[in-house]
């Protein structure tokens, strides 16, 4: 899952993006690194955003045998509301298919915030607020800024609040362990 390319293509994305993590972490405590992993698994950088129409496949897992009291309630936090909607090309079978993450309709409501400030909550089309929003989903989840997120340390279960499998916690972890180091490899002076 975190191929060379993968690294570095996160690596050429946080140094795009310097100024609006550096904001997100003074914000929210959540290191860019973490971030930027988190976006690189879930959607490869927003290539991967889901094809399903939103309200289409909420309902249909609403009426699905293995999570329907779950769904049901997200359809009706969609059906209540015109802040969720997307395009249907930018939707996932489980919410809004953001650049960095897929959202159910509670999370959306509970964690999307407006960082670029133009009065929206905009998870499809601003990256400053796909960003803002998943670190704001961390810190909901009980971040703790200057603490660590490998296994064991104080962040850990922050990361697994949206995914309890072990094994995406560890990922999302070992992923942003490799973007920060390479990150300060880039600004070690050359011999």
């Amino acid at each position: 899952m975190i191929s060379r390319d993968c690294v570095t293509k996160g690596m050429r994305h946080m140094q795009t993006l310097a100024p609006v993590l550096k904001k997100v972490e003074a914000e929210f405590g959540v290191p860019g690194a973490v971030v930027v992993a988190i976006w690189g698994l879930e959607t490869n950088f927003g290539v991967n955003l889901g094809k399903k129409e939103v309200i289409g496949s909420v309902a249909t897992l609403a009426f699905d045998c293995r999570r329907t009291e779950m769904f049901q309630a997200q359809l009706t936090r969609f059906a209540l509301s015109n802040a969720a909607t997307c395009d249907p090309p930018r939707c996932s079978a489980t919410g809004p298919a953001t650049s960095a993450r897929r959202v159910t309709a509670s999370s959306y409501f509970k964690y999307a915030v407006d960082f670029d400030g133009d009065g929206r909550r905009d998870l499809v089309h601003s990256l400053p607020d796909v960003l803002a929003s998943t670190a704001n989903y961390l810190k909901g989840y009980g971040w703790q800024r200057g603490q660590r997120w490998n296994e064991g340390d104080p962040n850990f279960e922050a990361i697994r609040g949206s995914n309890k499998a072990m094994v995406y916690a560890k990922t999302i972890a070992a992923f942003a362990e490799r973007l920060e180091g390479s990150a300060a490899r880039a600004k070690e002076p050359r011999r």
